[in-house]
């Protein structure tokens, strides 16, 4: 698998810290966050293949919230939503909203994996199709100047 960058986002911070630390140890490139207004500054200045964020944080913004913001400044970055039992409805309102899946809480580090995975196979695969439709651009319209998407 091609290396790829993560972002964690969850209010407990020993579990964002755990959850970083396992991703580094099997060479995934991860940052983690403990609020949704640290993830929006965050990925206004790098770029994330993925986003893995809790659906309930307390404070100024709850999951869905930031994933709504998240997908205006970074549309094709692939989220997983985190949830307890409780908030599944939740989390589906999130699919709506761009997220790619949701995963409940407890998470196991296999599933998530497994899950993120998938996410980043996604986002490879629109990257893709994106850079082959700007070279089909620049085939039929030499010399114009093709300016470089935020995502890619």
């Amino acid at each position: 698998m091609d290396s790829f960058m993560v972002l964690i986002v969850d209010d407990e911070k020993d579990f964002v810290e755990t959850t970083v630390n396992r991703l580094i140890k099997r060479n995934i490139e991860a940052v983690g966050v403990t609020s949704g207004e640290e993830a929006l500054e965050l990925v206004k200045k790098r770029l994330f293949d993925v986003v893995v964020m809790d659906v309930k944080m307390p404070g100024g913004m709850d999951g869905i919230e930031t994933l709504r913001e998240l997908k205006k400044i970074r549309p094709l970055v692939e989220v997983l939503l985190l949830t307890g039992h409780a908030s599944v409805e939740t989390s589906i309102e999130g699919m709506k909203l761009g997220a790619f899946d949701y995963l409940l809480k407890p998470v196991s580090l296999e599933e998530l994996l497994v899950k993120l995975g998938h996410a980043f196979e996604k986002k490879s695969e629109h990257d893709q199709k994106i850079r082959k439709a700007k070279i089909k651009d620049l085939i039929r319209f030499p010399g114009r100047v093709i300016t470089q998407d935020k995502d890619l």
